[in-house]
């Protein structure tokens, strides 16, 4: 049935009212203040960060800097060992000196910080209209409302923090386009202020390379002649390497004296390290596996989202982006067709500012997919994204429709994706990060192996003593002949005792039953017979994979628990892992003795995590 037009008159009418402040010439300054501590809120809400990739490497990498671990411990959090760790240090040393909520505030607070460059671009690119701001204001809200985005706010991944460098860099080359006349100082300083921010973000995180490319070609869009434009772009790239060795220089090179490849182990069919296999980037899994989905890739990974996220995102703006875009391409030739029949005029051009941007997108989006191929990744292309879906629209359809079309297009994408999924929070809890780890006779001549890749045992490392060495077998490194007579050295070279630390099993779905358990509580639903047949009620009617089950306890009526097909079976999972260990260590003339091992506790956050502390002995 059609959606009764006045209706959608009144939707649009409201909606003019709840955002008249917007046009407010305070507006855009009370904004850039304002939301950045929204960000910090939502992430004191979501709880302490407990990511798969922070217990891999992220806290880990930044006390190995920090304690100089570097020739001691081998790989204990996988190939990602070796990434440059400094983007991992400021949150390693607040997350140990400071309270976790306030450290979460500050992670938030900072991530929040992308809206005020968002809004910077929007008003560089479609400026204020007649109702001030308002409409930049819209599409950075919107921008910053995207599932790649909000699912890591307050996190440790890096995307949030270094799309600021990226954004950053992009809004400097938007905000002096107008100006690039020539080659003049005040041109090469801009640019290479650009560039440097660029290369920060890159040093920093890699998975940028694709924006910095991206950056220094949309400056051959700039209208003037073409070894002027050259020379932008030059000087740009300039940039971009003076900020990656200011940020991943000393990195690289001690990757290159200790390894033989500043990108140690990546990319070692160029480099070539005989430490490593002579792999690239180890990762292809989140990459088309053809042309025909390399054409239509965005609609592939939104239905298919494990294709490009280990969790399931709702991605729909980076979808309809494409969607607007593949219309407008064939509008343009559509018009450029119709115009060379003498049937109508071309549209006006578009500003090169603008056709900068849009090539930017462009450029980098396919660098992405062609690289990587990780959702996450494009979150600085999917801030922008709502922006570039307003300008293709208001090119597609006529002036009186595209603002309203844009709208609800916009408006669909950025309700679709609440409530969002992150990537793991606990409650919070102090310390921030915990483990109880044995008493250790010998450290000095001990050697603790880890033999699993997941559950991630890297930050583990960090709870024992200095003199301790951690090496990783069997895991997600590429081990080499020469990287196992590394490994083999450094056994012989300490006596022992040796051990081997495994994860011990947990169920997935224990911490969202204490979190249900609490609020039920907390709202008065066990107490009695009535709130039990209340909560009853509640879950039959909703997904929350809880059962109802009455108790005898004072003051308590009933409690949740999970349903039967989500309660694992935690013994033979234990054993199943005990096998799998004993196989691995097998391979390095190394025998478990699993009826001597210890159970530990360790959390991040108010979240357990159970290790296994078994000894091991060379095998006869």
């Amino acid at each position: 049935m059609r959606f009764p037009h006045h209706v959608i008159s009144r939707i649009e009418a409201w909606f003019q009212r709840r955002t008249a402040a917007l046009a407010r010439p305070g507006a855009p300054a009370a904004a850039a203040w304002i939301v950045p501590i929204l960000f910090g809120l939502v992430s004191v809400y979501l709880g302490q960060d407990e990511n798969w990739d922070l217990r891999n490497y992220h806290w880990y990498n930044a006390y190995a800097l920090l304690n100089g671990r570097l020739d001691l411990d081998m790989a204990p959090a996988q190939f990602q060992s070796y990434f440059n760790p400094l983007i991992d240090v400021p949150y390693y040393l607040l997350s140990t000196n400071l309270p976790g909520p306030l450290v979460g505030f500050l992670m938030g607070w900072v991530h929040g910080l992308n809206f005020v460059l968002l809004l910077a671009i929007a008003r560089l690119v479609i400026g204020d209209r007649a109702d001030g701001a308002r409409l930049p204001l819209l599409l950075a809200g919107a921008g910053v409302c995207g599932a790649g985005f909000l699912s890591q706010v307050g996190n440790t991944m890096g995307d949030n923090l270094t799309a600021l460098l990226v954004l950053g860099a992009l809004h400097v080359v938007l905000r002096g386009w107008d100006g690039l006349h020539r080659l003049s100082g005040r041109a090469a300083v801009m640019l290479l202020a650009s560039g440097l921010f660029m290369g920060l973000g890159v040093g920093l995180k890699l998975t940028n390379a694709p924006y910095a490319v991206a950056l220094c070609l949309a400056l051959l869009l700039v209208p003037v002649a073409w070894p002027v434009r050259i020379g932008f772009a030059f000087v740009q790239g300039c940039g971009v390497l003076a900020g990656m060795l200011a940020s991943a220089g000393y990195w690289w090179l001690e990757m290159w004296e200790r390894f033989g490849n500043p990108l140690f182990p990546q990319f070692n069919n160029v480099f070539k390290s005989p430490l490593a296999q002579q792999l690239g980037v180890i990762d292809h899994f989140h990459m088309p596996h053809n042309v025909l989905e390399a054409l239509f890739w965005p609609f592939v990974f939104m239905v298919q989202v494990s294709r490009v996220s280990e969790i399931p995102l709702k991605i729909t703006v980076v979808p309809l982006l494409y969607a607007v875009a593949l219309v407008f391409v064939a509008d343009w030739l559509r018009r450029r067709l119709a115009a060379r029949a003498g049937a109508v005029g071309v549209a006006s051009p578009l500003p090169t500012r603008t056709c900068g941007l849009l090539f930017f997108g462009l450029v980098a989006y396919l660098l992405w997919m062609k690289v990587f191929g990780i959702y996450r990744y494009l979150v600085p292309l999917e801030l922008l994204a709502p922006l570039i879906v307003w300008i293709l629209a208001g090119r597609i359809f006529p002036a009186t429709r595209a603002a309203r079309i844009g709208g609800w297009l916009l408006a669909a994408a950025t309700l679709a994706v609440f409530p969002f999924v992150s990537w793991g929070h606990a409650g919070w809890a102090s310390p921030n990060f915990s483990a109880s780890v044995p008493p250790l006779a010998r450290p000095a001549d001990t050697v603790v192996f880890t033999a699993h890749g997941d559950p991630p045992m890297g930050w583990l490392a960090t709870f024992f003593p200095h003199e301790v060495r951690v090496i990783a077998l069997a895991g997600g490194f590429p081990e080499s002949p020469a990287w196992l007579e590394r490994v083999q050295a450094a056994v012989a070279e300490r006596p022992g005792p040796h051990y081997v630390m495994l994860a011990a099993a947990r169920s997935e779905k224990e911490n969202s039953l204490q979190r249900k358990r609490a609020l039920v509580d907390a709202l008065g639903l066990t107490d009695d017979a009535a709130g039990c047949a209340r909560l009853e009620r509640l879950t039959q009617r909703g997904r929350f994979h809880v059962d109802v089950r009455l108790v005898d306890e004072p003051g308590r009526a009933c409690t949740l628990e999970l349903q039967q097909r989500y309660v694992a079976d935690l013994p033979e999972q234990d054993r199943a892992r005990m096998q799998a260990t004993k196989e691995r260590l097998a391979h390095y003339g190394l025998a478990v003795d699993d009826g001597a091992c210890q159970t530990h506790m360790a959390r991040a956050g108010t979240a357990p995590y159970p290790f296994r502390f078994c000894p091991v002995t060379l095998a006869r």
